[in-house]
């Protein structure tokens, strides 16, 4: 199975925004039936095309942004906490996980 990488996609976000978001086309399309009709200059077609992709690629930068940043709220590790387990070796002596000094033979494979 292939591994997907956490930090990438955004082209596919930004493309799936488009598709999704295709509503936004309406004005520059109604613009290219004016251009064909009343012959409007095509470059208000352009215009409102590029300012359609615009937004959606402000927003699509400002969602990234806004998901990476929550995610990276809930990932703080746990401090170390005691070995409180009477029955282990050194529980009264150890509070964090074993070193390569402190493991013993019976951890060797």
């Amino acid at each position: 199975m292939r591994r997907m990488r956490v930090n990438g996609g955004f082209w596919l976000a930004y493309a799936l925004n488009l598709l999704f978001r295709l509503e936004g086309t309406i004005p520059a399309w109604i613009l290219l039936i004016l251009h064909k009709i009343i012959d409007l200059p095509i470059k208000w077609f352009w215009i409102a095309l590029g300012i359609w992709g615009g937004g959606i690629l402000l927003w699509t930068v400002i969602a990234g942004r806004f998901y990476s940043w929550a995610a990276k709220c809930g990932n703080t590790p746990d401090p170390p906490k005691p070995n409180r387990n009477p029955y282990s070796v050194g529980a009264a002596q150890q509070t964090t996980l074993p070193t390569e000094s402190t493991k013993t033979d019976r951890d060797q494979p």
